[in-house]
């Protein structure tokens, strides 16, 4: 009982040393410019093209 009482100990520091490695690795990474602009550019394109399918396909409210 003690052997299973170690081998979880063991389990948990080793799970706690690697969120806790993660966290700080990428608490460093800084965002860049290009980041932010591939963002706005996918939202952008992405809303343009959800308002060209309502053109195409307008909802007719039929249920079916």
């Amino acid at each position: 009982m003690t052997l299973v009482g170690v081998a979880l100990g063991i389990a948990a520091v080793l799970i706690v040393a690697s969120i806790a490695y993660v966290g700080r690795r990428d608490r460093g990474r800084l965002s860049s410019a290009d980041d932010s602009a591939a963002h706005r550019r996918a939202t952008t394109e992405a809303g343009r093209y959800a308002a060209e399918g309502q053109v195409r396909n307008p909802d007719t409210g039929a249920g079916w």
